[in-house]
């Protein structure tokens, strides 16, 4: 198993840690441990695999093998005196991994005569089959023609298929205690046996089920909507299609005055998003504007009732909310010394609270600080690289939600308010962020016969103010010399038309501003 370094998918890396007995980390010799690196180890310590350390990549000139094998055992706490140092680009001692494996991992235990227990730790939607079940069964035996059901779910299904891989799909008779393998059994959609869950005979149910399943919740969420407003259709079956590999997506139907019909979806993290983003546009070539990623606050309203947002149109009016809490994470930063004060300042910038620094070797440096997770879906991880070259490495878990002072900001065009713009930010962001918003939109919007007023509201007080200038067209062309005030009735007869131009005339805003806008929807 590949286990991909971003937080977003920890949970699917738990699940494919819980299916296995040790695991092999492998440390780049250039770089030493990063932080999604340690992440990973501690879920894999967590669910008591043995860990054989493992230094790649020795053929560089840039490797630095004993102050890796140093760090493995200062900073993970792993003995990596005789650990192999292999270049799995040339081939060299890759016999001593697979050597250290036979020699350090246990094999697997379970009893075949107890009622069948399997651990779903992947699963994928198969057009013939339906879904199929990636499984470790850890007691019990499972062969074609068992009745199974899902501890989480009620339904019942027959088994009409089960295998091992070899490395594709190998149907076999049995699969017993201790194997991975597939089972199949006309699941019809993925929800239905989650990621986690553990499957069981129908008849003669196990007494419990595995530990550790739990429903993931989406983290970050994203109005969704086509560029040509005709293809709505074409974005549902996109997502559909999507949904049916990836539990984790949520979506509904969502409506916006600016941007027309098309979908509010949740994600595990920006890059799970950034993914989806990109699947659609090239594997089903829509072309979609996505609004500002927002994350999910929970709001206590004045009559004492709660509830969680994550729309900033759904956000009840100021006099109704007693207050509101934000999403707080803990943020790991490891990096070289040489840059702790930018990403000092670039945390303090994001409302962080500094709270740790540990110093791993003379070369390396861990931060510690809290940080609201609406600072860090913009731009954080960008702004990290950027300012640290690239040579820091950033890890963060959600540890609940506190307190905030949070207010929505509207964006008026010609005084209508512009529902696809509108975002909830911390009061003291309020003033900058409209005012580059307006700054941006001004220089976006396409000028029209009329001025356009660009505003920022807070709860209806307007705190920045742009105009997007009218077009002028001369009406005093036709006139040569003459009377002065035929010149002044024509102006004037032309100001009152701007005027009413101005009451009645809708700002039509082209969707590449939207683009555009929603791109630069950054703090300067």
């Amino acid at each position: 198993i590949d286990t991909p370094g971003h937080v977003d998918f920890t949970y699917e890396v738990s699940r494919s840690l819980a299916a296995c007995e040790g695991a092999i980390l492998v440390v780049d010799a250039t770089q030493g441990v990063e932080a999604q690196t340690l992440a990973n180890v501690y879920l894999a310590l967590e669910n008591d695999l043995e860990i054989v350390p493992v230094i790649n990549k020795i053929d560089l000139q840039s490797a630095r093998i004993d102050e890796c094998k140093k760090e493995i055992e200062d900073v993970i706490g792993l003995d990596a005196e005789n650990c192999p140092c292999v270049s799995a680009k040339e081939g060299t001692n890759i016999r001593d991994i697979l050597e250290a494996v036979v020699r350090q991992i246990p094999p697997p235990a379970g009893d075949t005569e107890a009622p069948l227990k399997a651990l779903v730790f992947d699963s994928y939607y198969d057009n013939y089959k339906g879904v199929i079940l990636f499984v470790r069964l850890k007691d019990g035996t499972c062969r074609v023609g068992d009745t199974i059901k899902s501890f989480n779910s009620d339904k019942v299904y027959d088994v009409t298929e089960v295998g091992a891989f070899a490395p594709h799909l190998q149907p076999k008779e049995v699969l017993s205690a201790g194997e991975v393998g597939y089972i199949a059994a006309s699941i019809k959609s993925i929800e239905d046996v989650a990621v986690g869950d553990t499957v069981t005979f129908a008849d003669r149910p196990a007494p419990e089920p595995l530990p550790g399943y739990k429903k993931v919740q989406p983290v970050v969420f994203c109005g969704i909507y086509p560029l040509d407003g005709s293809k709505f259709l074409d974005l549902k079956e996109a997502i559909l299609k999507l949904k049916l590999n990836d539990a984790s997506l949520t979506f509904e139907p969502d409506n916006s005055v600016a941007l027309g019909f098309g979908f509010r979806c949740g994600f595990l993290g920006l890059l799970h998003m950034e993914i989806i983003q990109e699947r659609i546009e090239r594997e089903f070539n829509l072309d979609i504007i996505t609004t500002a990623p927002s994350v999910s606050y929970r709001v206590h309203k004045t009559d004492g009732t709660e509830f969680f947002v994550d729309n900033p149109s759904h956000l009840p009016p100021v006099s109704e909310i007693e207050f509101m809490e934000e999403p707080i994470v803990k943020a790991e930063v490891y990096s070289p010394p040489d840059y702790l004060g930018a990403i000092m300042e670039l945390c303090q910038d994001k409302r962080g609270v500094f709270k740790d620094m540990t110093y791993l070797d003379p070369r390396r440096v861990k931060l510690e600080y809290r940080l609201p997770l609406n600072e860090i879906v913009y731009d954080f991880f960008d702004e990290l690289k950027s300012r640290t070259k690239g040579y820091a490495s950033f890890d963060y878990e959600i540890v609940g939600y506190e307190r905030s002072k949070l207010v929505r900001l509207d964006i008026l065009l010609n005084g209508e308010i512009c529902d696809a713009l509108s975002i909830i930010v911390h009061e003291d962001r309020a003033y900058t962020r409209g005012r580059t918003l307006c700054e941006n939109l001004k220089d976006a919007i396409p000028r029209q016969l009329f001025e356009i007023p660009v505003q920022a509201a807070v709860g209806g007080k307007i705190i920045a103010r742009e105009t997007v200038k009218a077009v002028r067209k001369d009406v005093l062309a036709k006139c040569y010399g003459g009377d002065i005030t035929r010149k002044k009735k024509l102006l004037e007869k032309q100001k009152e038309g701007k005027k009413r131009m101005r009451k009645i005339g809708t700002v039509e805003v082209p969707s590449e501003v939207f683009m555009e806008i929603l791109k630069t929807n950054k703090d300067k």
